[in-house]
């Protein structure tokens, strides 16, 4: 009989309630049995909506960590707290799946990354971007060798007005950032992935505060608040590393810009290229028989009149192979190394705009 893994989930705010607990609760071999939240009543809700009958709310999720019948956490809370509820539950004996991004800062995040190590508990990160169609067959075609060696890559994840004005998102003491550390790093995490590359050698970044002050947005969240609009409404980076790729990285949650994507990679290699558009395009670049040709794979599954290939949901896909993980022993599909050095880079990027002067990485 396949076992039962017992979940936790600390935090049940909006990426709790839209991806992590909605994926969870499809698995036939998973039972979300606590839920914690400083507003008690989210976690009183999202036990009614997730939970088992029996299931348990806490307020202080140290309480919720001292049940020993509790074999996974996930860890749905601002960014500030990533870090230290991660060790915390780690220690407490938990595998961890943590949202996005690991950590405000490098050092946080290391932190984490050593627990795990020290604990021998699993840990990994919610970039479920990577269990797209099209990501998963560009990192297919990488893998073998369609791209030959990856020299140029750009990571973008651009919004024209669309400012998350819910929770804490504009608030940089919670975040540690804006659309650098929260739709950036999707796309960095995505072409970082796809070039099997994790050696930066050095970035240089800017960050602007140009939209933060206006009031008439056209923001498709509603207007925000200048005075809680604390955190870049637009940052970019240009990453060297180690064996001479260079990666562009474009993030905005509000530029005047109609060419706009999110979480969308291009890469360029020495026998083909690659790039992804919205909505789970890919196309596909080369030269055959003396002629440049560009291809779009086939991905929605349509091939066959009347025939519906059915829903594909990466943050399901996301939590089935993360239990997998815990219950089969197959592999991770986010290693915490990748996202460490994922955060390493972002951190990179926001000391460089600080200083004005290129960040080297040791």
């Amino acid at each position: 009989m396949e076992k039962t893994v017992r979940i936790g989930i600390i935090g049940c705010g909006g990426i709790a309630g839209s991806k992590h607990m909605p994926s969870l609760k499809k698995l036939p071999n998973v039972e979300m049995v606590a839920f914690c939240d400083i507003i008690l009543e989210r976690a009183e809700n999202a036990k009614a909506k997730f939970g088992t009958a029996d299931a348990k709310v806490y307020e202080d999720y140290k309480e919720l960590l001292k049940d020993e019948t509790i074999d996974v956490v996930h860890v749905c809370t601002p960014n500030r707290s990533h870090s230290f509820i991660t060790v915390d539950a780690l220690e407490a004996g938990k595998h961890v799946m943590c949202e996005k991004p690991m950590a405000i800062n490098a050092e946080e995040a290391k932190k984490m990354l050593d627990a795990a190590e020290r604990t021998g508990k699993l840990l990994t990160i919610g970039y479920q971007n990577r269990q797209r169609k099209d990501a998963k067959y560009l990192k297919a075609e990488a893998d073998d060798g369609v791209f030959g060696d990856i020299y140029y890559a750009k990571a973008t994840a651009l919004r024209r007005r669309a400012v998350p004005t819910w929770g804490v998102f504009i608030n940089e003491y919670e975040q540690g950032g804006g659309p650098l550390i929260d739709i950036g790093t999707h796309a960095l995490d995505l072409t970082l992935w796809t070039m099997n590359n994790y050696k930066p050698k050095y970035c240089v970044g800017t960050t602007y505060h140009k939209l933060n002050q206006q009031t008439e947005t056209a923001n498709v969240f509603g207007d925000w608040k200048p005075e809680e609009f604390t955190v870049e409404d637009s940052a970019f980076g240009f990453i060297v590393m180690e064996n001479g790729a260079t990666i562009v990285l474009e993030s905005s949650w509000a530029i005047n810009m109609t060419e706009t994507k999110e979480a969308c990679t291009t890469i360029c290699g020495t026998k083909a290229g690659a790039r992804m558009f919205d909505q789970g395009v890919l196309e596909i670049n080369g030269v055959k028989h003396g002629n440049m040709y560009e291809t779009r794979p086939n991905l929605d599954g349509k091939g066959v009149p009347f025939y519906d290939a059915g829903s594909y949901d990466p943050a399901y896909e996301e939590a089935k192979q993360w239990i997998r993980a815990i219950t089969d022993g197959t592999p991770m599909t986010v290693l915490p190394e990748q996202a460490y050095t994922v955060t390493r880079i972002l951190e990179g990027i926001y000391e460089s705009a600080k200083t004005g002067k290129p960040y080297y990485f040791e």
